[in-house]
C-alpha cells in the first residue's frame, strides 16, 4: 500500500471503499434511455396483442372487414369496427381519438338538464390544453369548443369532433389499413370460407351417402 494511504485513518479508508463499491454498482446499471426504450417496446407488444385479441374475441366477417376498407365510416358505424380499430390505435398511443369521437356521439343523447354538467367533463377530460386524454386539435378549434361548452347544447363539440374524425381518416386509418392486423383478419376469413365451403360439401356427400343406404 502506498505510504499515503497507509497513515489515513481506517474509517476514511473503509468510506473510500464504500464509496468506490457504489460507483461500480451504479455503472453497472442500464442507462436510463436503454430502459425507457425496453419498457417501450413492451408496451408497445402488449398494445399490439390486445388489439389482436379484440379483433379474433370480435370475429368479423370477411364483407365487414372488406367493408371497412371502402370508408373510414364503414369502420366507425360498425361497432366491431370501432373496437378493432380502437385496438390499432391503442398500439399507437392514440387511442383518445376514438374514445373522444365515440363520447361525442354519445353526448348527442344526453337529456338536456345534463348537458352542462357533461360538456363541462368532456371539454376538461379531451379538449382542454393538458387535459388526462388531450386530443389533437388547432388552437381556434379549441377556442370554439370551449366558448360552445359556456352554453352546452347537444351540437358544442361537432367542429372538435369533425377534427378528429379527419385526423383519424387521413392518418391512422390508411395505416390501419396496411397494418398485420387487417392482413392477418383478411387471410383468415380467406382461408375459412373454403374450409366452410369444403365441409359443407362433405356434409352433403355424407347425406347422400347416407341417404341411398
Amino acid at each position: 500500500m502506498c505510504k499515503g494511504l497507509a497513515t489515513l485513518p481506517a474509517t476514511c479508508l473503509k468510506s473510500a471503499k464504500d464509496i468506490k463499491h457504489k460507483i461500480s454498482f451504479l455503472l453497472q446499471k442500464p442507462e436510463p434511455q436503454a430502459a425507457d426504450q425496453k419498457l417501450m417496446k413492451g408496451k408497445t407488444a402488449a398494445a399490439a396483442a390486445a388489439a389482436a385479441a379484440a379483433a379474433a374475441a370480435r370475429a368479423p366477417t370477411a364483407a365487414e372487414v372488406e367493408k371497412w376498407k371502402e370508408s373510414f365510416s364503414h369502420v366507425l358505424s360498425s361497432e366491431t369496427g370501432r373496437t378493432v380499430f380502437a385496438g390499432f390505435l391503442r398500439s399507437e398511443f392514440s387511442e383518445e381519438n376514438i374514445d373522444f369521437w365515440v363520447t361525442c356521439e354519445d353526448y348527442k343523447k344526453t337529456a338536456p338538464s345534463k348537458l352542462p354538467a357533461r360538456a363541462t367533463q368532456i371539454y376538461q377530460q379531451y379538449v382542454e390544453a393538458d387535459a388526462p386524454n388531450e386530443v389533437n386539435l388547432d388552437a381556434a378549434t379549441r377556442e370554439e369548443t370551449r366558448q360552445n361548452v359556456e352554453n352546452a347544447c347537444p351540437s358544442c363539440f361537432d367542429e372538435a369532433q369533425r377534427t378528429i374524425f379527419t385526423l383519424m381518416e387521413k392518418d391512422s386509418f390508411r395505416r390501419f389499413l396496411n397494418s398485420k392486423l387487417v392482413q392477418d383478419l383478411c387471410q383468415t376469413r380467406t382461408i375459412a370460407a373454403p374450409e366452410r365451403k369444403e365441409k359443407k360439401n362433405c356434409d352433403c356427400a355424407g347425406q347422400a351417402l347416407t341417404g341411398g343406404a
